[in-house]
């Protein structure tokens, strides 16, 4: 099992609408995908930052998933380009981790 912590910024005062793309768009088509998404927050001291979390079975499955949601019509055609446009993408931070035996994510 391994876990992506991904760390985005929104654009300056975009946070709120991030947010609701994530919840409204993003998040239920990546499920869709079966990517699981374990949780996303905001971050309460910096307006722009956002966290989210998401578990994979393996690095094959990784992969297969990836190819699912990012190749997809949807994420491709329409969400990719709105999305793009609230994040400063050069600020993104994407750390894959592996829980340790005594993890609840274990």
């Amino acid at each position: 099992m391994l876990f992506e912590l991904r760390q985005y910024w929104s654009q300056p005062g975009q946070r709120d609408a991030l947010v609701e793309m994530m919840e409204q768009e993003i998040i239920p088509l990546q499920i869709r995908h079966g990517i699981a998404v374990v949780g996303a927050f905001t971050v309460e001291d910096d307006p722009d930052h956002f966290v989210w979390l998401r578990r994979f079975d393996s690095e094959q499955h990784r992969e297969e998933r990836y190819a699912a949601f990012y190749e997809s019509p949807e994420w491709l055609d329409d969400i990719a380009p709105r999305v793009r446009a609230l994040l400063v993408r050069e600020k993104m931070q994407i750390t894959r981790m592996n829980p340790i035996a005594s993890s609840a994510l274990h």
